[in-house]
């Protein structure tokens, strides 16, 4: 979800072309960090809320464009049959517990993730058996060759060898059955290494190699800087360098011995992240109930309630949420 420069951490990215990735291509610098999938391009007030990030955290980004272009009706008809589905992915008893709710978004939030592996899928798996094998994979990124010739027609076969083993190692610890086939499951942890937490040393691995120039195990100041800015003959080193080197003191050397060592770089590129999806469950429950919508002591909302949230969950033309702006 790349050559010896990247992190590799989205293969995908060449997912729709046949033959061999381009060793130029990638992240650097804060590419390198991966956080959570954000429920929303929009801005979030905490405190004030802000009705287009609940839009799109609820209904997805696309989803939501969608339902701005719906009449009142066949929005709130649409909402109706979102919610009869969280409820019966839970325990089916008419109500929408939190947890239920809290699913929802997940779910919402990790759609464009198994969007981007339905894509890759189509392309790897060539002969349509269900399964995605370590040679099916290999051979569309990368081409068909014959043992021993591997990128002999290529300028920088051995940047491409060394993508090739870093590929197969993680398909290696993606495929945790161990029978050279991807799983839907498995492919997903390929491609977006940093959803699983069985992969989090492959992706720390990874990094590591990309930065630690000098192969001592660790990834010098320097060498951090050099990932981020590439120095020209004759320029003036750009102020934020110097407080990219601050940075690296202050929060990324977390023992303060001058260097990071493998555990402080997987707090750097994996930092633990809020529970997004959870944060924004309860506060559409709240948001909710100052609407009057039905709730129970354990914070369900009554599915048969639909005009309430359909107030705070969807957008109406030509109307606000309540307490967000004046109703027309």
């Amino acid at each position: 979800m790349w050559p010896a420069s990247l992190l590799l951490l989205l293969l995908l990215l060449r997912r729709g072309t046949q033959g061999k990735p381009s060793p130029d291509a990638g992240p650097h610098g804060q590419g390198r960090v991966h956080q959570a999938v954000p429920l929303s391009e929009a801005t979030h007030d905490d405190a004030h809320g802000n009705f287009q990030y609940d839009h799109e955290a609820f209904l997805g980004r696309e989803v939501a464009k969608e339902f701005d272009q719906l009449s009142p009706e066949e929005s709130q008809a649409r909402l109706g049959r979102i919610v009869d589905r969280m409820d019966r992915a839970g325990d089916g008893d008419g109500w929408v517990s939190l947890a239920e709710l809290r699913a929802w978004i997940a779910h919402t939030q990790q759609r464009h993730i198994q969007d981007s592996v339905s894509a890759a899928w189509d392309t790897y798996d060539t002969d349509h058996d269900g399964r995605v094998g370590w040679e099916e994979l290999r051979n569309a990124t990368y081409g068909h060759y014959a043992p021993g010739q591997e990128f002999h027609d290529v300028e920088d076969a051995e940047t491409y060898k060394k993508m090739l083993a870093r590929d197969e190692r993680r398909f290696r610890v993606a495929d945790q059955d161990g029978d050279s086939m991807a799983t839907r499951e498995e492919l997903t942890a390929f491609l977006h290494p940093e959803e699983f937490p069985h992969m989090r040393d492959i992706v720390v691995a990874e990094t590591m190699e990309d930065l630690d120039k000098n192969k001592d195990g660790y990834v010098q100041v320097e060498e951090y800087i050099a990932d981020l800015y590439s120095e020209e003959a004759g320029e003036e080193e750009p102020a934020w360098v110097e407080t990219e080197r601050q940075q690296f003191r202050d929060f990324r050397d977390l023992n303060k011995d001058g260097r990071l060592d493998g555990s402080e770089v997987g707090h750097w590129v994996l930092p633990p992240s809020q529970d997004q999806p959870l944060v924004e469950a309860n506060h559409l429950l709240h948001e909710s109930d100052t609407d009057k919508v039905m709730l129970r002591e354990d914070a369900g909302l009554s599915v048969r309630d639909g005009p309430g949230l359909h107030r705070e969950w969807v957008k109406r033309k030509g109307q606000s949420p309540r307490g967000r702006g004046t109703e027309t």
